[in-house]
């Protein structure tokens, strides 16, 4: 039986330890903080119960999936509740847009702030399904492990379908003329952590799952999701360690053989699976001079994503104003992105994100709404600074919503607030950015990190910043990808077992 050694405990590690120890591998996983899920994480403040992860859940087949191919019955686990009216956006002159998956409530809310796109929008739906189906068929399900992997006839013809050069913003504005409404569909871009000014109009499929496939939110809270998994992945198995720090991935002649935990204990392994910011993780573990394909050098000249100022809130009452999911969209979008990328600097009206899950889920928060208060936030300097105040921005973002008419002081009973050096250092990632590489520049988008080592054979990587991409989702089935290929690589003959 090869042994397999996880490092980290995020939604790919754990898609992986389920999938492997199903299919009979020793598998053993070693997380450095008290939870798992990494980004997907649970806050408590008194009452009032908060996910830190994805907020926004979609493709909920991915997350049974996991579960249901061990045999167990995902509901026993999950309860995904469809939300109907999933997002509200709020625009500066009073205006709001409620995004659903009716496209009958769409098309008459379009008639109403923007009717030729009323009479487009059936088109619109036709095109960012036909974007996902490429992408469902070619590139989600794929590994990347070299270069070759990327000279494929067939995923070469993909590409070229799916718009490659043709920016996100651009690709609204064919169906869209208010500027308001372009404005709320280029928010899809954070979702990968980049510009739509930049990002190519691929990920306008991202608009795809939420209007088509629908929102949904996990009763409990969606950090139900890594709990679930972990509970199928021990009864499948696997040991899952906590508290468990990783501080070398050992190799020999060039291959992964073990790991060497924070208190100098040695485990061996066949494999190794390295789940985390690659970009911060792989140079933390594996020495310069074994890993040529991705120096030090090459990291650095990675542009990181965006990442998050957040701040969660228990209110001692309910809002009649919030839904699950609102933004409050600032006056000018395409100069926060430049602020953020290009001057690597916070916005001073920036677009802020809340998620009241009590709206949907009472008992998360019984004494008032728990608000998740998002807003996009450069990734730090090279230098590992902080560009801002923590308190002294907060008050911004609170004034901000006052002018839209949500009043946070008068309500507050509990506040805490993170950072981008909170989510470097919690969840090793690389300057603080959410999602690894941002998706601007088209290499960064197409090409992103192979799911294996060029340089060490037997090191494997799933994670957010690896193919495909960033996203709970896309997390999970790099997890999946990556096991499915090991099982095909090393169950093959009886001698490998």
């Amino acid at each position: 039986m090869k042994k397999i050694v996880i490092v980290g405990g995020g939604l790919g590690g754990l898609s992986s330890a389920v999938t492997l120890a199903h299919a009979g591998f020793d598998v053993e996983l070693f997380e450095k903080n008290s939870h798992l899920g990494g980004k997907l994480m649970p806050v408590e403040l008194g009452s009032y119960r908060f996910d830190f992860g994805p907020n926004t859940i979609t493709m909920p087949a991915v997350f049974n999936k996991v579960i249901s191919q061990t045999a167990e019955n995902p509901q026993d686990y999950l309860e995904f509740v469809p939300l109907e009216v999933h997002t509200r956006n709020h625009f500066p002159d009073g205006r709001a847009f409620d995004f659903t998956s009716d496209q009958e409530q769409m098309i008459q809310q379009l008639k109403i702030l923007d009717p030729p796109a009323a009479d487009k929008y059936p088109d619109f739906i036709k095109e960012i399904s036909r974007l996902y189906y490429f992408s469902e068929r070619y590139f989600f399900p794929v590994t990347f492990q070299s270069w070759r992997d990327y000279l494929s006839p067939s995923l070469g013809f993909a590409l070229l379908q799916v718009r490659p050069a043709e920016s996100m913003h651009h690709f609204f504005q064919r169906y869209f003329k208010n500027p308001l409404l372009v404005q709320a569909f280029d928010r899809y871009a954070t979702y990968i952590g980049s510009s739509p000014y930049k990002a190519p109009a691929t990920f306008s499929m991202i608009a795809y799952l939420e209007l088509v496939e629908g929102v949904y939110y996990t009763k409990g809270g969606n950090t139900g999701i890594a709990n679930a998994f972990a509970a199928v992945a021990r009864k499948s198995g696997a040991q899952l360690h906590t508290h468990a720090e990783v501080k070398k991935i050992i190799t020999d002649g060039r291959e992964a053989r073990g790991i060497e935990l924070g208190d100098g204990t040695r485990i061996d392994a066949d494999l190794v699976i390295l789940n985390g910011d690659l970009l911060s993780a792989f140079p933390a573990l594996v020495e310069e001079s074994e890993r040529p394909s991705l120096s030090d050098a090459k990291v650095a000249a990675f542009e990181p994503s965006i990442s998050a100022f957040v701040i969660t809130v228990g209110l001692t009452s309910r809002l009649d104003s919030l839904k699950h999911h609102n933004v409050f969209f600032s006056s000018d979008y395409q100069k926060e992105f430049s602020d953020l990328f290009e001057n690597s600097a916070y916005s001073d009206e920036p677009t802020v994100y809340i998620s009241n899950s009590s709206y949907t889920d009472p008992s998360v928060s019984p004494d008032g709404d728990n608000l998740f208060i998002l807003v996009n936030a450069p990734a730090l300097t090279k230098e590992g600074h902080l560009q801002i105040d923590p308190e002294t921005y907060k008050e911004r973002i609170y004034d901000f919503l006052l002018s839209y008419g949500v009043d946070i002081r008068s309500h507050l009973a509990k506040e805490k607030i993170f950072t981008p050096a909170f989510i470097r250092d919690k969840f090793g990632s690389f300057r603080g950015a959410l999602y690894g590489p941002s998706s601007n520049r088209p290499k960064d988008a197409f090409l992103r990190p192979p799911n294996a080592s060029r340089d060490i054979r037997n090191l494997f990587f799933v994670g957010g910043s690896t193919h495909p991409g960033g996203g709970s989702p896309m997390v999970v089935l790099s997890g999946l990808n990556v096991s499915n290929k090991i099982i095909a690589k090393f169950k093959k003959a009886p001698s490998s077992q």
